[in-house]
């Protein structure tokens, strides 16, 4: 019998990360009070919906996209993004977009965005509107006792001993390193993401997007766990919806 829900022992944890395909979602499964997975599997969902909704359903899913969001324009964006840029240090704080005001999530454009929150928005920041958009509309405080908002560097990080890592995640010599920081707590079991890519479609998913949902597969762990961080560290924030503004890593 395969790990999964056929086995009452084995429990999945999710990392999902969003990709030109949709979501890639990295299932962990572990039994008992093991360590390391007894199985991993990659998969691409179309949409936000069909993670929220998995059949075998994780006990924690950590999202690489913002949950909680402001009404309006904020200075620096929410509390837990400029902690995370503190925490992230000079160099890499530019992997931390502050997320739009809800009031802006269907703007048409750019400008339009900016008008309706009272402020500046990136332009990656509105070019991942949709998929932020996605989210917000499956997220109640409920939901999000489950789906937990993540951040991947803040996480290659933490298994890094709390060191900056040396290269872009871009870069050969960055996915070696963010390889050889995996293999430390999945073992034998991580996916080749190469081999993973390959099947998903080269077009639909990056190789960096199944590192970073490996690593948010991890995150996840660690929360039910109670071994994950959070910025900010005391009680977060809540938005409008009573969602909390929150990063885990």
């Amino acid at each position: 019998m395969s790990p999964g829900s056929g086995e009452p022992d084995v429990r999945p944890y999710a990392g999902v990360d969003g990709c030109r395909g949709g979501w890639l979602v990295v299932l962990a499964r572990y039994r008992g009070e093991s360590r390391h997975p007894a199985a991993m599997d990659v998969r691409l969902c179309r949409h936000f919906q069909e993670v929220v909704e998995l059949e075998d359903q994780p006990v924690i899913t950590a999202v690489d996209m913002p949950i909680g969001l402001p009404d309006r324009f904020v200075p620096g964006g929410r509390r837990c993004d400029g902690d995370a840029r503190t925490l992230l240090g000079p160099g890499w704080t530019s992997s931390i977009f502050n997320p739009p005001a809800r009031a802006a999530l269907d703007a048409r454009d750019h400008a339009e965005a900016m008008r309706r929150q009272g402020g500046g928005l990136s332009i990656q920041s509105f070019n991942i509107q949709p998929r932020i958009r996605e989210v917000d509309a499956m997220l109640t405080p409920a939901v999000q006792d489950r789906i937990c908002e993540a951040h991947p560097e803040l996480a290659f990080r933490h298994l890094n001993s709390g060191r900056p890592l040396t290269s872009r995640k871009h870069t050969e010599a960055g996915r070696q390193e963010r390889v050889r920081l995996l293999r430390e707590v999945f073992g034998e079991r991580l996916p080749d993401a190469m081999t993973a890519r390959y099947v998903l479609g080269g077009t639909a998913v990056g190789v960096d997007d199944i590192l970073d949902a490996c690593v948010l597969a991890h995150v996840a762990w660690l929360i039910h766990r109670r071994e994950a961080y959070r910025v900010p560290a005391t009680e977060p924030p809540r938005d409008a919806r009573r969602l909390r503004m929150e990063i885990w890593f």
